[in-house]
């Protein structure tokens, strides 16, 4: 029923509404659309009458004179209030059979037209997307934003300098593609070596420094290839993908020979499934869905290993009979809370006379190395799940040249951040749920007691219009319940949107995530498990 669906969007978005087409025969099989046109008179009519609320002049010459309002000039102004926002186009379509597909894609051509930049100035563009060749090469989806791209010709990619060997431009259906993109143009591009989605092209877009950060994901499941013999290539695909997309993570257990993959949601994993049977002829199934937690230190907790020490000596001057340090470095690190949502921060209080500089030439250099390292060993804490929102510290650090390796700091820092963060303790905390409900009114007491029965947290709540608008909280686990639950108590009209909304400490019997390898608190085990990596 288009015109019932086009009041009710008039009366819950807005009424400056412009449908593009009118059914035949809506609701059966052989649904039909005819597009509106210049012969429609009430369409002209509607159509001038909602721009007319924008544009004083077609005001003016629609009251002097209905019939002198030159349709063209409508399409352009319904373009132009189109792109400022204050005016929307409704197309209609059958999902049965993809009527009106066409007539959408050339509305958006029409009506949407990005902004061009200046083609003469230095090139800046965006990778949005990457595929990969049958030989494996990657293939970037850009956006030019400002600038010209000549095939042959080098561009900065993420740091580094690399070649655009061959360039395919994007245009409408039936136009010339050509091998040169402009700003305000896409294009395929080969040549561009390790790029990846979200890499600036040339200088970074002005005011956009940083691509998009997504939140950490909030679900993972265990995905394995029908086929045994495809195992091993099901994890070289998985790897693949993960390099090329930034909402895909990979996670190899050792010990159980499962790949765990970190997801946004149950589509994901559809297009995962389907990705790797398209593109890689592995046919692959997932376990139920579980969340991912995350860890935060519970106090502050530090350590240290001196190196040739058959003693296991920590910052306070306590010592205790342990193993001796089996890496040439002394290291001493300290770790406490930060701020939620803060991430991991590294500190370094040493002299440089501490540092090895033979290997790290410069102070910053090593920092920068040392953080790699923090970051690495922080990725499965007590309870195995990632560590965050904490503030790590450098209090200590020796070598013995010529000696002492970059492996020696990197295996130590796991060594003495897992002592320190057994000695701080940490909080579980489950992903939350930021979440916006839009409902008839007369449901919305069953719809908020539902929330409660699941353990959420109404933040607020307003109605207008017959309808109501509840904002609550709920943790991830229980979303896909409320969204089974929400049909039926919304007699089909519920609208719920899901933003991430954080994470809250769990207080008893916080779930545990197993490790993907022995934990450098056992350290028999972990110095064997390193021993068999090499």
């Amino acid at each position: 029923d288009d015109r019932r669906v086009v009041e009710e969007m008039a009366r819950r978005l807005s009424p400056a509404l412009v449908p593009m087409a009118r059914v035949r025969e809506a609701g059966s099989r052989t649904a039909s659309l005819v597009p509106f046109t210049v012969d429609d008179e009430a369409h002209v009519a509607a159509l001038t009458e909602v721009l007319a609320e924008h544009d004083e002049a077609i005001l003016r010459a629609f009251v002097q004179d209905e019939a002198a309002v030159a349709y063209p000039g409508l399409r352009r102004q319904l373009a132009e209030q189109t792109r400022r926002g204050v005016v929307h186009p409704v197309f209609l379509g059958s999902a049965a059979h993809g009527a009106g597909v066409e007539d959408l894609l050339a509305g958006i051509d029409e009506l949407l037209s990005g902004a061009r930049g200046d083609p003469d100035a230095p090139v800046s563009g965006r990778v949005f997307k990457i595929e990969r060749t049958a030989s494996g090469e990657r293939v970037a989806y850009v956006r030019l934003f400002a600038g010209t791209l000549r095939p042959r010709e080098r561009v900065r990619v993420g740091g580094a300098e690399a070649k655009a060997t061959a360039i395919r431009v994007f245009a409408p259906p039936g136009a010339p593609r050509g091998g040169v993109v402009v700003a305000g143009g896409m294009a395929a591009i080969s040549g561009l070596g390790t790029v990846r989605v979200g890499d600036a092209i040339g200088d970074p877009p002005a005011g956009n420094d940083e691509p998009t950060r997504f939140p950490r994901p909030t679900l993972e499941a265990v995905v394995f290839a029908r086929q045994a013999e495809a195992s091993g290539r099901l994890h070289a695909a998985l790897a693949q993908l993960a390099d090329q997309d930034p909402l895909i993570d990979v996670r190899q257990d050792d010990t159980r020979h499962e790949i765990s993959v970190s997801l946004y949601g149950e589509v994901q994993k559809e297009v995962i499934q389907a990705t790797l049977e398209r593109d890689y002829g592995i046919v692959a199934d997932f376990r139920e869905t579980t969340i991912v937690c995350i860890e935060r230190p519970a106090r502050m907790g530090e350590a240290d290993e001196i190196i040739r020490a058959k003693t296991h000596t920590n910052i306070t001057g306590r010592s205790s009979p342990l193993s001796e340090n089996p890496f040439r470095a002394t290291l001493g690190l300290r770790i406490e809370p930060a701020p939620p949502g803060s991430g991991i921060e590294f500190r370094h209080d040493v002299e440089v006379r501490l540092v090895p500089l033979y290997l790290f030439k410069t102070l910053e250099t090593f920092a920068t190395q040392m953080a790699s390292y923090v970051h690495e060993a922080l990725t499965e804490g007590l309870a195995g799940w990632q560590v965050t929102d904490c503030r790590v510290t450098m209090t200590d650090c020796g070598y013995a040249a010529p000696g002492t390796g970059a492996a020696d700091f990197r295996r130590l820092t796991q060594l003495v951040l897992m002592s320190a963060l057994e000695r701080a303790g940490t909080w579980v905390c489950e992903p939350l749920s930021d979440l916006t409900l839009e409902i008839p009114a007369s449901t919305a007491p069953g719809v908020v007691a539902a929330l409660g029965r699941l353990g959420g947290r109404v933040r607020g709540q307003f109605s207008a219009n017959g309808l109501s608008t509840v904002n609550a909280v709920l943790p991830v686990a229980r979303v896909r319940q409320l969204q089974n639950q929400l049909p039926g108590l919304s007699m089909g009209e519920g609208i719920l949107e899901t933003r991430f909304g954080g994470y809250q400490p769990i207080g008893s019997d916080p779930p545990r995530r197993p490790r993907s390898s022995p934990s450098p608190l056992d350290r028999d085990a972990w110095l064997a498990s390193l021993a068999k990596r090499g």
